[in-house]
């Protein structure tokens, strides 16, 4: 009888499985988004600049009624972000813009806690006088990019990306690579008015 229920487990081994196993590849997750497509934004600020599409909200308004000063909201829904612009009227007094690109640097530089790179990008348009830097801050951040920008006499802008999450590099870094080239688009298409 034990012999007979060791054939017939052989026999049920053997014939059971057709197919040798092979082990399934690790998946990654593939997200794909649109290609930018990037619109002319002409809103009562004292600049204009182009940005995606794919943006289906901006919001603007004036913060402080003694200075010129706004503060635009740049919403993709879909991507679950926000870039944030801040923009400051420079007094034409030089302590002024110091003060701003010292608050800028600072900000990017408060996120080294838990940064685990900051690269930084100088960027320069001297035909339409705008000068910044645009830093990438990688790792488990509150705010993945920033960049301010100037003509180092009268306006400065500052940005920033936040989204709708907890800060996870790996789980956000698609969709921050996809806002950083529309933060750059930004920075490349501003003009002064």
């Amino acid at each position: 009888m034990k012999h007979h229920f060791y054939l017939a487990a052989i026999i049920i081994m053997c014939f059971s499985c057709g197919q040798d196993y092979i082990p399934k590849p690790k998946a990654y997750l593939r997200l794909d988004y649109p290609k930018a497509q990037y619109k002319k934004i002409n809103i009562e600020v004292p600049f204009y600049f182009e940005t995606n599409s794919l943006a289906s909200k901006i919001k603007y308004k004036k913060l402080r009624a003694a200075k010129e000063s706004y503060g635009i909201n740049i919403e993709y829904p879909t991507l679950k972000g926000t870039i944030f612009l801040t923009y400051k009227a420079i007094d034409g007094d030089s302590k002024t813009l110091t003060e701003y690109l010292r608050d800028a640097q600072k900000f990017t530089l408060e996120h080294t806690i838990k940064a685990d790179e900051i690269p930084v990008f100088p960027y320069e348009n001297k035909e339409r006088k705008v000068y910044g830097v645009f830093s990438e801050v990688k790792g488990n951040v509150a705010s993945p990019a920033q960049f301010y920008i100037t003509d180092s006499v009268q306006h400065f802008l500052v940005g920033s990306l936040y989204f709708y999450a907890k800060p996870n590099y790996d789980s956000i870094l698609p969709a921050a690579n996809y806002l950083q080239k529309d933060m750059v688009q930004i920075m490349e298409s501003l003009h002064w008015k």
